[in-house]
C-alpha cells in the first residue's frame, strides 16, 4: 500500500502542505493527446519551488513525428529558470515562490501545459519532486 497524503488535525507533525502540478506535453494542442514531462511543487512553508523535468522524446515523437523536439526542450528550461528565481527568470525573479508557481500553473494553450494542482503534506520538498517524478513521469 502506498502512503497516503491525509491526515487529521494535529497529525501533521514536522511536515508541511505542499503543491504539486505534473507538466504536460500536448504537442497538438487540437488532439489534446498528451505525455506528462515534470513535476513543479511548491510549499509555502518553506518558500519553496521546484521543478523536475524528464523528457521522453520518443514519447513525444509518437505523438507528433513533426513536433520542435528543441522548442520544446527551450521551453521546459524556462520553466526551471523560472522555478530557480534569479536573474535567468526574467521579470518572474522579483517574484517570490508562491507568485511564480501560480504562473507556472496557470492554465495554458501551448506545447507545454501545467496539470491540475494538488496537496499533500511532505517534511522534504525537494525529496517530494523526485519521489513524484519517478510516480508520476517515468
Amino acid at each position: 500500500m502506498t502512503e497516503r497524503h491525509i491526515t487529521r488535525a494535529g497529525q501533521g507533525g514536522d511536515r508541511d502542505v505542499f503543491e504539486y502540478a505534473v507538466l504536460r506535453l500536448v504537442p497538438r494542442v487540437e488532439r489534446g493527446e498528451c505525455i506528462n514531462a515534470g513535476v513543479l511543487v511548491y510549499c509555502r512553508a518553506r518558500a519553496y519551488v521546484g521543478v523536475r523535468i524528464h523528457l521522453d522524446e520518443a514519447r513525444l515523437l509518437a505523438l507528433d513525428p513533426d513536433v520542435d523536439v528543441a522548442g520544446v526542450r527551450a521551453a521546459l528550461r524556462a520553466v526551471e529558470r523560472v522555478c530557480a528565481g534569479g536573474p535567468e527568470a526574467g521579470q518572474a525573479a522579483r517574484d517570490d515562490a508562491g507568485r511564480r508557481f501560480r504562473w507556472l500553473v496557470a492554465p495554458r494553450s501551448a506545447v507545454v501545459q501545467p496539470g491540475s494542482v494538488h496537496t499533500g503534506l511532505t517534511a522534504d520538498p525537494a525529496a517530494e519532486v523526485e519521489r513524484l517524478l519517478d510516480l508520476l513521469v517515468r
